[in-house]
């Protein structure tokens, strides 16, 4: 399949199953996905002078099967 940044696509199984969101990034090596609020995780960030640090939630990437 043919996939590019920014188009809407729809999670046909997994724990987001039925949900739709944007495309974000591609990683055509692993055949992988980045989608727009779909597959959140917890990371843990050590403060910084720029950064304040704690638990922030982001995106990780599904695979384009799903």
């Amino acid at each position: 399949m043919n996939f590019k940044k920014g188009i809407q696509v729809k999670i046909i199984t997994g724990k987001d199953k039925g949900k739709t969101g944007e495309i974000l990034e591609i990683n055509r090596k692993l055949n992988s996905v980045k989608v727009k609020s779909i597959n959140m995780i917890k990371k843990h960030l050590k403060p910084t002078k720029e950064n304040k640090g704690g638990i922030i939630s982001k995106e990780n990437y599904i695979h384009q099967s799903n």
